[in-house]
């Protein structure tokens, strides 16, 4: 029984054959150079942590007061189990926010808001969330 080949291993035997296609018989053979010593890769450095500000966070987590009710944990749907996240740990919120945003985390309202900030907007909110007590 023949089995249908992937389509990623039809496109390598496609571009295979044009490789061979696509050289010129009468041009004369050139040996293959030996491949140079190479030195071993310096590792990429790793990309600096972002930094959460408060002062700018505070701004950005004015829409979270309509649902977690920052001031005095009230929320404006007592019917639902709300977290309260003021004063939560800066890691949990930002951990918490880029699950969100990345849809690990399911939520629709959660989802839209986290996917409407940058990376350092989520650590600026997460910034100031913790901040408060």
């Amino acid at each position: 029984m023949m089995r249908s080949l992937s389509k990623a291993a039809s496109l390598t035997l496609l571009l295979a054959a044009f490789a061979v296609v696509a050289q010129d018989p009468a041009a004369p053979a050139e040996p293959t150079p030996a491949p140079a010593a190479s030195a071993p890769a310096a590792s990429a450095p790793a990309p600096a942590a972002v930094v959460g500000d408060a002062a700018r966070g505070k701004g950005l987590a004015y829409t979270c007061r309509g649902c977690h009710g920052l001031t005095g944990y009230k929320n404006a749907y007592p019917n639902y189990h709300v977290p309260k996240i003021g004063g939560q740990s800066e890691t949990y919120l930002r951990n918490a926010l880029t699950e969100y945003q990345s849809g690990k985390r399911k939520h629709p309202t959660m989802q839209a808001q986290a996917e409407s900030f940058s990376t350092q907007e989520l650590a600026d909110i997460a910034a100031y969330l913790s901040s408060l007590k």
